[in-house]
């Protein structure tokens, strides 16, 4: 059963850097794809970035040249980067992780139900 538990969000000006942070437990896949999307109340989820176990990154152009991702295989930790952030950037933030990198394809780890409670960012 795995388990997922984002933090690192909070409430920041415009233009100000956040690093969120995902442990990842429980898991024994031998490929698999992790990522994270967000959420506003009454809007669909939005997908931000993913990695596989290959390490190949993707980062959607919504977001591109601000966020990056990265994962950390020591500590089971999956980072996402957001630089300059923007009042538009506000949304709750999740990390989500499925066996196989095919989940990576045209985001498709964001419909898992394999994912955090989430952290929320507030940009004003």
């Amino acid at each position: 059963h795995v388990q997922l538990v984002e933090s690192g969000g909070g409430s920041v000006q415009a233009g100000e850097s956040l690093r969120l942070s995902c442990v990842v437990s429980g898991y024994r896949y031998s490929t698999y794809c992790m990522g994270w999307f967000r959420q506003v109340p009454g809007n669909e989820r939005e997908p931000l970035a993913s990695i596989d176990s290959d390490g190949r990154t993707s980062v959607a152009d919504s977001v591109k040249g601000r966020f990056t991702i990265s994962q950390d295989g020591a500590k089971n930790t999956l980072y996402l980067h957001m630089n300059n952030l923007k009042p538009e950037d506000t949304a709750m933030y999740y990390c989500a992780a499925e066996a196989g990198r095919r989940m990576c394809l045209a985001f498709s780890i964001i419909h898992t139900n394999s994912r955090g409670q989430g952290t929320q960012v507030t940009v004003s």
